[in-house]
């Protein structure tokens, strides 16, 4: 039991440390994103590009979700209380749903705004012209932020060993900003200097066509991020690479004990896994026995799986009750 409850207080303190650096790393993002999004807003309605000011709209979404991102994160590793029972888990996979809805809504509203641009160009009605002056420094100011957010977040998302979902999320969306920044600059930049050539048809428009391209290029991620959200919230099983795993870290405290592992489920909650082990242990057992072998059972599978919690349930069946006795 001594050595159980050393490594609790070893795990208390890695937990810790790796709130101290997300929310570190949070602190960053939501005061970057703050500073890219006034930039991008003002850029854009000085340079009349909706192309810089879809990027500052991005920013602007990922200050808000940078602030709330840091509230969930306080209170992401506490446990079950009277108002949830089962934790707080769920925040986790909450924010990353509905991060990755407001950015595919922030997507599809910049793709009908470029494609009703574009028809009314081919309708004959010409859009106000671009202004390039502004955009060098936007673009070479923006991209270089974009670039230090990623790199903080990826080396900070590695040091908490790439538990952390919503780090992992920033990462991936302070890159796909920077991809989207230095995209639009390619593209603005190559109009500006080919717009009395073989791009001269779409000069007008090319603010719109770049938007569109990006847009539909981002979708599918973004649209992932969203499947994988929805997923963890309505209780899909886990990879089969997480189930393979934690058998292997279970057989050691299964065999020593001498009973059968009747079935085993995993769940995916944010950054934790919960597994559901159906045992019978073959004998009278006492609860203390039982509460030990469970103890056990979690500090074995948190030696591979981070943030693991194993609920024991002592059952001749599996999961799922026999046809005959079933009361459904």
């Amino acid at each position: 039991m001594d050595a159980i409850l050393e490594i609790c207080e070893m795990q208390d303190y890695d937990t810790d440390r790796k709130k101290r650096l997300e929310s570190r790393s949070l602190s960053v993002a939501m005061w970057g994103n703050l500073f890219m999004a006034a930039a991008g807003l003002v850029a854009g309605l000085l340079a009349n590009s909706s192309a810089i000011l879809l990027d500052g709209l991005f920013s602007l979404i990922g200050f808000g979700s940078a602030l709330l991102a840091r509230r969930i994160s306080r209170r992401i590793d506490a446990g079950p209380d009277n108002a949830r029972p089962l934790g707080y888990a769920a925040d986790e996979a909450i924010f990353v749903t509905f991060r990755a809805i407001s950015l595919l809504g922030l997507l599809l509203f910049a793709v009908t705004n470029a494609i009703r641009n574009i028809y009314n160009y081919i309708g004959g009605m010409i859009p106000e012209p671009l202004n390039f002056a502004p955009m060098i420094t936007y673009f070479t100011g923006i991209g270089l932020t974009c670039a230090l957010l990623w790199s903080f977040h990826y080396f900070t998302w590695c040091k908490t060993e790439k538990s952390s979902a919503i780090l992992r999320l920033e990462a991936k969306a302070a890159l796909f900003d920077g991809l989207i920044t230095v995209s639009a600059g390619a593209g603005l930049g190559a109009i500006y200097l080919f717009r009395d050539g073989p791009l001269a048809p779409i000069v007008p428009v090319g603010d719109s066509v770049i938007v569109l391209l990006l847009c539909l290029l981002a979708i599918g991620s973004y649209a992932r991020e969203f499947r994988g959200g929805l997923g963890e919230l309505a209780g899909v099983s886990a990879s089969p690479a997480h189930l393979a795993t934690a058998r292997r870290a279970l057989r050691s405290a299964i065999a020593e004990d001498g009973g059968r592992l009747q079935d085993m489920s995993i769940t995916k909650l944010g950054r934790t896994i919960l597994m559901m082990v159906y045992y019978d242990p073959g004998r009278p057992v006492s609860a203390a026995e039982i509460d030990s072998l469970n103890l056990r059972m979690i500090r074995d599978a948190r030696t591979t799986l981070t943030n693991a919690d194993v609920l024991l349930v002592i059952s001749e069946h599996p999961r799922r009750w026999p046809d005959e006795l079933s009361p459904y």
